[in-house]
């Protein structure tokens, strides 16, 4: 059986083995990382599944990418990025995480040339086959020993997640809830979905989007320009007070020496 190919029959390119990768001088590396493709054909893409699969992606990157650039450790957070393990076909998951390496845009992930496969991956469903991502998806992520595999099942608004046991394990073991949040030990996070939305917590606290921190920072600021009012106020009246205070005591002043001058 031959291998997969794209609309014109060609054949989907593919990474070389490890083998043959580690057999290679640096320039044969450079060329095989130049000539793989930045990008999948529509044979190897799920069909479009509009806003609701865009902005559940996109939260979840925005939420990721905002976290991790804030950690000691770093890690690189992507989106359907074409990713390439050794002589397999090759994929583009929704969302992915590795870590130990340098958050510098990419363009695809060739794991030969990284020096590390993917740590963590998420996909999106919506609508259409869902074989692919609860069941091929399953298979073939651990087979490649991806430690976690999360679904996000907006059809059915339900979250799922997978782990394997040991990196060699080949095979996920499905994990469990605790009060309705995942426990990720990969990402170090805790996810859970609340009303239509998946949301990321860090022991207490809640990973907010940017349009949440945005928010916050507008009521923070609001807050700030109220409080700069008041005391702005309170300093006019406190000079308002003072210069009658000081108004008072010329007078008295004035009519003490008044009363001084009459004695005489």
């Amino acid at each position: 059986m031959g291998r997969p190919t794209d609309e014109g029959g060609a054949a989907i390119p593919r990474a070389p083995s490890q083998d043959a990768w580690d057999r290679m001088n640096p320039e044969e590396r450079a060329r095989v990382v130049e000539s793989l493709p930045a990008e999948v054909t529509y044979a190897e893409m799920a069909p479009p599944e509009g806003d609701r699969h865009q902005w559940a992606k996109f939260r979840a990157l925005d939420v990721l990418r905002g976290y991790f650039g804030h950690q000691r450790r770093t890690a690189y957070v992507g989106s359907e990025l074409p990713v390439y393990y050794p002589d397999e076909r090759r994929f583009a998951p929704d969302l992915l995480v590795v870590f130990d390496v340098g958050a510098h845009p990419r363009e695809k992930w060739l794991v030969s040339h990284e020096g590390r496969g993917l740590d963590w991956v998420m996909e999106v469903h919506v609508g259409g086959d869902r074989k692919k991502d609860a069941e091929f998806n399953v298979r073939r992520y651990a087979r490649l020993g991806i430690p976690e595999y999360f679904i996000y099942d907006r059809s059915r608004e339900r979250l799922e997640a997978y782990t394997l046991e040991s990196p060699g394990a080949g095979v996920y073991v499905r994990m469990e809830p605790t009060q309705g949040r995942y426990v990720s030990r990969v990402l170090g996070l805790e996810l859970e979905l609340v009303g239509e939305r998946l949301r990321f917590w860090a022991g207490n606290a809640l990973l907010m989007e940017s349009d949440e921190l945005i928010v916050r920072m507008r009521e923070r600021i609001n807050w700030l320009e109220q409080r700069a009012d008041e005391a702005a106020h309170l300093r006019e009246d406190e000079i308002r007070r003072r210069e009658d205070a000081e108004r008072r005591v010329a007078e008295l002043q004035a009519e003490l020496e008044r009363v001084r001058a009459a004695q005489k």
